[in-house]
């Protein structure tokens, strides 16, 4: 017998969905209770604002991150950074009225604060790229700034997600829609390396395709 998913998850998966699709701001409590099929009451019972739902759905994906982050065992180069952009992408797609709508929930009062989680993906990004420098992957024709790369590479793969959901109305993401923002990353990156260096990296890509195609199978 199926495990009975609790109110308060069901909950915050309905409300993850319907801030996805229509924006922290036009989404009201009522629809959120209605997804779940209870009342408004029992809803405002685990969750009393909807700035209570944001804190813990940030609270979530924070986690996630945290705990990949403390599981991490390096392995080669390229197969490391092929898997760093996958849960990247996967975390902001799957969360990303937390980013795009920050201006509608954040506390003005408070100021400007930067994400923790975030500024902690661009320096796993920025370790990733000083590993490829000592392992002799960069060409040694071109005088590459680490910091810019890096700036440059976070930046497309931040904002892949805005571009599927505002210029191809995505509201799920596939497979395939992964491996195409790979290769926009990969426009930027794959030139500044060796030959082999680019065959390596294809072949992660490649081997973390299969990987999920495999895995999408068995679903």
């Amino acid at each position: 017998m199926n495990k009975r998913v609790p109110t308060a998850e069901r909950i915050l998966e309905a409300s993850r969905r319907l801030f996805n699709k229509k924006g922290f701001a036009a989404t009201k409590l009522t629809e959120i209770a209605d997804d779940v099929g209870i009342s408004q009451g029992n809803l405002s019972y685990h969750f009393p604002t909807k700035k209570d739902l944001v804190e813990r759905l940030r609270d979530e994906a924070r986690r996630r991150a945290q705990e990949r982050r403390a599981a991490l065992t390096p392995g080669l180069v390229a197969d490391d950074y092929v898997e760093h952009l996958l849960f990247g992408m996967t975390l902001l797609w799957e969360n990303r009225f937390i980013f795009r709508d920050r201006s509608q929930y954040a506390d003005a009062s408070k100021g400007w604060q930067a994400d923790p989680e975030m500024a902690a993906d661009f320096e796993e990004l920025f370790a990733l790229i000083t590993r490829i420098e000592e392992e002799g992957m960069f060409r040694h024709d071109l005088k590459v700034d680490l910091q810019t790369l890096t700036r440059s590479l976070w930046i497309v793969s931040r904002y892949w997600m805005d571009y599927l959901h505002e210029h191809e109305w995505r509201d799920e993401i596939t497979w395939v829609d992964q491996e195409r923002g790979i290769q926009h990353h990969f426009a930027v990156l794959l030139p500044c390396l060796t030959a082999p260096a680019r065959r390596a990296f294809n072949t992660a890509l490649e081997r973390a395709s299969r990987q999920t195609d495999s895995h999408l199978n068995d679903l």
